[in-house]
């Protein structure tokens, strides 16, 4: 046997304990030497018996049926003392097929001497004798020549069998055997070498079959394309009995001789594997191949071996099972008993020797196998054994990683690091890397990290470590492939732009952020790091609007004070919406540098990393300075975008007053923004406002600068005023547009309160009627000419003004006295002309204080009693009157209802004719023919009136009916209180309108009829 083969116990051996209490006794079955052939299928084992019974064994291991297959008395297909030699059960089907011979032989030309092959039916027992069912009986033909068959051979469906002999000839039966629809024999083959084993391929509808012989393998096509052809010569070398079998799994034709084991398909012979030996019988089993080697020659026993067996040692059989693909030896014994069958039954190999004895043999588990494999430190194979077993890539790993712990402890840390990667799936990295954390074993800790980024199993804490690892190895060739790896992201994104950030390799660190459209991080990086303020003032304009808005609002500042002309008008394009994104076309006749730029920044930078982020197990002394040399600029990393017209994106600008907070500390560049934003038209009412009032309050905050400087003060003032001002016009100096902007008067008046602007207080106040406040802040500055001033312009159309002027006149002595008492009566005059004020309250504002005297008040008091004892007397003048009229229609009426009435109209008031019975008078002493009261024709009454004949004078009627529409008028406005409240708030004397609210009966009793 080789060298090369591996011997280990795969297989758990054990004798079947066979049942001798059963029914068919079958362990006599098995020991009584009577078994002449073996077969399995359909979970049951089939013995052929020399007395040509079948008997069937279940998984019990107990002989559950059994059957006469050649019974003595069948006639000249039949025969007695018939052995059954070759058999085959139809695995997945009922069907067995027997092929039994004479025992004794017979002489050549007796036809009864002829093998008999038989197909039964074992799920169709006949009714009267309960034998399966023979579904058809073919007697063998061999040119009548008493030759044992030596081998035999049938397809899944029993179509073509093929039959062996001794005597070197090969016979083929083709027809319908189940169905017993007849058959045709030829013999294909003969020879003067007997035939050692046959075997039938079947293929996409081509039949080839197998023979062998003691001196050459053939194969022939016995049905399909080449039909008919001549046998072929495969190997000019044969084989013994029993060393020929047929690999189910692959097809291959397995044959076994002394130096290897050959293997045979239609291409013709495959790869052999070396396996030395006498071998005397052959079966394969899953992926092993079981052998039954002879005993050895007498003359090759050594001593110690007849030693130990005595006579035995001559009878000795090895059975081995072998596995080629791994040249494993899985299991190897002695036998003291000849072996003549193994067979596969229920998952597991069996062996049944001359002395009737089965052995099974079952396969470990995978893992105890690989287990054994561990123990002897053949991880190799027991990765091939675990990929031909069909484990998972995860239990795999698992002996990967075993293989690496065993390669790292024998020192070999390339092997190890190798079996480490190919586990790097299932591996927990920290259990790897802290193997490798030592300064010789570096470059092996580089290999894992970079694998565990293509695998894209790396954290940010692997991708800090690979770069620091670059960094003391100043490999800036792997630095820079590392950095621009095409494909996915296989690494930590913010990990690596701040690893290449803290080790002042900003270039890198744009460019990564710029690769994988991280805008923000490129301009925080040229901001905040390289100081490039108009790089990155230049990359934003590169941007879509909605980026370049983040990324302009967050370093708004720094830009306004680095480039605050450019950045003032990237504001004012932005929130105007003229901004356009920038489309930079690159030159076509730039050549690329081969040297410096990219590549010694990146050394730059590794040297930093190394000093910043220095490892445990590295001397960062080591490390020396590099000359450093151009950098490239933003253009390298401009944004390339085809060129297109449409380059301005459609957004949405932003409230203008987003951006006001940017301008802090930079009022001019403010103001242009403020100025520029106002000559937008699309500017909001809102916005407009908000603009407006920081615009003023700017003109404010720039005229308030330079104190001293007169000039510069009235231009800035003049500006505000100017924005305020709705009717004057905007100079030349201004960039405001003609519309007014609605600034409110609130935030002016505060914001020129803040700023001493007087006039903008006094303009907004006017503009908004607050004649009142104008009043009131020249009082409270005690400035008495103005207030007197804002008297005379403002008075007529405020009146409150004059009580106010009252109150302020008289405060104190020095206003008194600068406004003279000439002043004072002009406003005591008004008031009483105009009733603004009461006398008592006149008395009580002056009686505050002790400053008028009341020889100042005197001429108002004569003026209001004189004027006042004209209305009382006036007022008793009408109430007389009305009494007297009264009591004049009160005796009337009286007179009416009490007194006759004399009539002596002689007249009719209606025709003015002659009055002439019948006659109709009234009290109101005008009478009418009673004719011209029917009649109802255009007189004076315009007819007999709404009551109908002698009800109301028609002279009268108008009169009265306006006087009861004057009463309901009334009636219904006295219960209108509204009116009532609204006559007595706008009347100056209240008194006088409750009086005539009385006379119109608004407090009379509600008439309940």
């Amino acid at each position: 046997m080789a060298l090369t083969w591996r011997s280990f116990d795969f297989f758990d051996a054990a004798q079947v304990t066979l049942a001798s209490d059963d029914e068919h006794n079958t362990r006599a079955a098995f020991e009584s030497n009577d078994i002449s052939c073996v077969c399995s299928g359909s979970d049951s084992l089939f013995l052929g018996g020399h007395d040509g019974t079948v008997r069937i064994v279940g998984p019990s291991w107990k002989v559950v049926r059994s059957f006469p297959a050649y019974d003595e008395d069948a006639g000249a297909a039949g025969g007695g003392g018939r052995s059954i030699t070759h058999m085959r059960q139809m695995d997945g089907t009922s069907l067995l097929v027997t092929v039994a011979e004479a025992a004794g032989g017979a002489a050549g030309g007796d036809a009864s001497a002829q093998p008999v092959l038989k197909v039964w039916a074992l799920d169709k027992p006949v009714k009267k004798t309960g034998i399966p069912t023979c579904l058809s009986t073919v007697a063998v033909n061999n040119g009548k020549k008493p030759f044992p068959i030596s081998a035999f051979a049938a397809t899944d469906d029993l179509t073509q069998v093929a039959v062996g002999f001794a005597n070197g000839a090969v016979t083929v039966i083709r027809g319908d055997l189940i169905n017993d629809l007849g058959t045709k024999q030829r013999i294909i083959y003969e020879s003067d070498e007997p035939i050692t084993g046959v075997e039938l391929h079947v293929d996409a509808g081509l039949t080839t079959l197998f023979v062998a012989t003691t001196s050459r393998i053939l194969k022939l096509v016995i049905s399909g394309k080449g039909h008919g052809q001549p046998p072929r010569t495969v190997e000019d070398t044969g084989c013994d009995v029993g060393c020929m079998a047929v690999d189910k799994k692959t097809g291959n034709i397995v044959v076994a001789r002394e130096d290897a084991i050959y293997y045979y398909t239609l291409d013709g012979r495959g790869a052999p594997t070396a396996y030395e030996g006498p071998k005397k019988l052959i079966s394969v089993y899953q992926d092993y191949i079981a052998l039954v080697s002879p005993p050895t020659p007498a003359g090759e026993t050594d001593t110690m071996r007849r030693r130990f067996w005595g006579a035995t040692a001559d009878s000795i059989y090895t059975f081995t099972l072998i596995h080629p693909d791994l040249r494993i030896v899985a299991h190897s014994e002695t036998v003291l008993s000849d072996v003549k069958h193994i067979f596969q039954l229920w998952g597991d190999l069996y062996m049944l020797t001359q002395e009737g004895k089965v052995f099974r043999y079952h396969e470990k588990s995978v893992q105890q196998r690989l287990e054994m494999m561990y123990q002897r430190s053949l991880y190799t194979l027991a990765v091939d054994l675990a990929q031909r077993c069909g484990m998972d890539a995860q239990q795999q790993n698992v002996i990967y990683r075993r293989y690496g712990d065993y390669l790292y402890q024998k020192g070999d840390y390339d092997g190890a690091m190798t079996q480490y990667i190919k586990a790097i799936d299932s591996t927990e990295p920290s259990q790897v890397i802290r193997k490798f954390l030592d300064t010789q074993r570096i470059h092996n800790l580089i290999e894992y990290l970079e694998e565990l980024h293509e695998h894209h199993k790396a954290t940010s804490d692997h991708t800090t470590l690979l770069l620091n690892c670059y960094a003391k190895l100043k490999d800036i060739d792997k630095l820079e492939k590392f950095i621009k790896s095409p494909g996915d992201l296989k690494f930590d994104l913010d990990t690596a732009i701040s690893m290449c950030r803290q080790g002042g390799y900003y270039e890198q660190a744009a460019y990564l952020a710029k690769k994988h459209g991280e805008h923000d991080l490129v301009v925080d990086i040229l901001i905040e790091d390289s100081k490039a303020y108009v790089e990155a003032l230049d990359y934003i304009w590169h941007l879509d609007p909605e980026t370049a808005y983040s990324c302009l609002m967050k370093y708004a500042r720094v830009l306004i004070e680095h480039c605050s002309k450019d950045a003032t008008q990237l504001f004012i394009d932005y929130y105007t919406g003229r901004f356009s994104t920038r489309v930079d076309v690159p030159a076509p006749d730039v050549q690329p540098t081969t040297n410096g730029g990219f590549v010694v920044g990146a050394a730059n930078a590794v040297q930093n990393l190394s000093h910043l982020l220095p490892l445990p197990y590295m001397n960062t002394s080591a490390v020396t300075q590099q000359s450093a040399a151009a950098r490239p600029t933003v253009g390298d990393l401009a944004v390339n975008q085809e060129a297109a017209a449409a380059a301005a994106l459609k957004y949405t600008p932003p409230r203008p007053r987003t951006a006001f907070s940017s301008f802090i500390d930079h009022p001019d560049e403010f103001i242009v923004f403020l100025e520029a934003c106002l000559n937008e038209d699309s500017i909001s009412d809102p916005d407009r406002t908000d603009l407006s009032t920081t615009l003023f309050e700017m003109y404010l905050h720039k005229s308030n600068e330079k104190k001293s400087d007169d000039q510069h003060r009235q231009e800035w003032e003049q500006r505000a005023k100017a924005l305020i001002d709705s009717k004057a016009q905007p100079s030349t100096t201004t960039a405001t547009t003609t519309r007014p902007p609605p600034i409110e008067n609130s935030n002016v008046l505060l914001l020129s309160h803040l700023s001493d602007f007087r006039d903008g207080t006094t303009l907004v106040k006017e503009q908004s009627g607050l004649l009142f406040d104008i009043f009131r802040s020249y009082t409270s500055a005690k400035d008495t000419r103005g207030a007197l001033k804002a008297l005379r312009k403002y008075g007529p159309e405020e009146p409150q003004l004059y009580p106010a002027a009252l109150s302020y006149l008289t405060s104190e002595p020095r206003v008194l006295d600068e406004a003279g008492p000439d002043e004072l009566g002009a406003v005591l005059e008004r008031i009483d002309r105009d009733g603004l004020m009461a006398p008592l309250q006149v008395v009580q504002t002056l009686a505050q204080n002790s400053v008028a005297s009341m020889g100042m008040l005197k001429p108002y008091l004569a003026r209001r009693i004189e004027r006042e004892r004209r209305d009382i007397a006036e007022n008793r003048r009408l109430a007389a009157q009305f009494r007297s009229e009264t009591e004049t229609k009160r005796a009337e009426i009286r007179d009416l209802g009490a007194k006759p009435a004399v009539f002596q109209a002689t007249r009719c008031a209606q025709c003015m004719g002659g009055l002439e019975l019948p006659v109709v008078h009234f009290l109101c002493k005008h009478s009418f023919h009673q004719r011209c009261l029917r009649s109802g024709g255009g007189g004076v009454g315009g007819g007999a009136g709404a009551g109908g004949e002698g009800d109301e004078c028609p002279v009268c009627a108008r009169d009265n009916a306006t006087i009861r529409a004057l009463k309901k008028s009334q009636e219904e406005n006295a219960e209108r209180h509204e009116l009532f409240r609204d006559d007595l708030g706008m009347s100056e004397d209240r008194f006088k309108t409750i009086a005539e609210w009385f006379g119109r009966g608004v407090m009379s009793v509600p008439n309940m009829e």
